[in-house]
């Protein structure tokens, strides 16, 4: 007993170790195509980067999101969008992150929206960092973006834990029936967008995935407004793509298990329009 007892608290010391200096620091790429109905046939094949939930500071080392960036540098999307927290403690923290982001300059430009840390901390000075390294940054607005004399059009909410939202605003203009890409940093106002109809495709991130995943259990512990489209892609109300970020960064405790840091690469693909069909139940892809 005494032999076991002590083979188990190896066992678990190297998990912690593991989920404490390992995965936090193992990037992985994400590599889906999602259909969009209606989407102009020269927007086929558009690639968007996202990352998200940064937590720049104490808790990620440099060398982390400099190995992001090369990654994305790499894999030459077309643009890079941002899903908001990019800080955790302090607002100054964004300048250097926001410089280093600086390095991967897509032709489509670089997007980003703010997260309810970053209104923690202080929302103006995250936002400046952002303006002042050259990235766009979309509160409750959009912009279109042109690809071989077609446009794709983006948007961005503020955040909505912090009730700082406004949809209609965000989409305010936007021709009607074009395809709509909204960022949104916390994946469950999925069913308030859905339910609008106009939005194609929302990208999130909020809930690091969970941070840990359990084997056969899933994440014990999710964020508010964060546990419902915790990790990946949903089709929500038979109307709209989710996909749900797990974040490059962490929150206290900075531990990752099973669920390792993401880069995602998302390539737009044409789809007929659908018409007529019930509603499924929301399910994960």
């Amino acid at each position: 007993m005494a032999a076991a007892g002590a083979q188990l608290v190896v066992v678990a010391g190297g998990g912690l170790a593991y989920a404490w200096q390992v995965e936090p620091d193992w990037l992985r790429v994400e590599q889906l195509d999602i259909p969009i109905a209606g989407l102009p046939i020269r927007l086929e094949g558009v690639r968007i980067a996202q990352i998200s939930d940064l937590h720049a500071g104490p808790d990620l080392p440099p060398e982390r999101l400099n190995s992001a960036m090369q990654a994305i540098a790499a894999m030459e999307p077309d643009l890079l969008v941002i899903t908001g927290d990019w800080v955790t403690y302090d607002a100054d923290d964004a300048f250097p992150a926001a410089e280093v982001v600086a390095h991967c300059s897509p032709p489509g430009g670089t997007y980003s929206i703010l997260g309810n840390h970053d209104h923690w901390t202080h929302a103006e000075r995250v936002a400046e960092a952002i303006q002042s390294a050259g990235h766009m940054l979309l509160r409750n607005s959009h912009t279109p973006i042109s690809f071989d004399e077609e446009t794709l059009w983006l948007a961005g909410l503020d955040d909505i834990w912090e009730q700082q939202q406004d949809l209609d605003a965000a989409l305010a203009g936007i021709p009607d029936s074009a395809p709509i890409v909204l960022l949104v940093h916390e994946p469950d106002y999925a069913d308030t967008v859905a339910a609008d109809g106009r939005v194609a495709l929302q990208l999130s991130g909020h809930s690091h995935g969970g941070q840990v995943r359990l084997p056969a259990l899933g994440s014990p512990v999710a964020p508010h407004l964060g546990n419902k489209y915790i990790s990946g892609l949903y089709w929500v109300r038979n109307r709209m793509w989710v996909y749900t970020n797990r974040g490059l960064g962490t929150i206290p405790p900075t531990v990752r298990f099973n669920c390792r840091p993401e880069i995602t690469l998302i390539t737009l693909r044409s789809a007929p329009p659908r018409t007529g069909e019930p509603d499924p139940p929301t399910r994960r892809i």
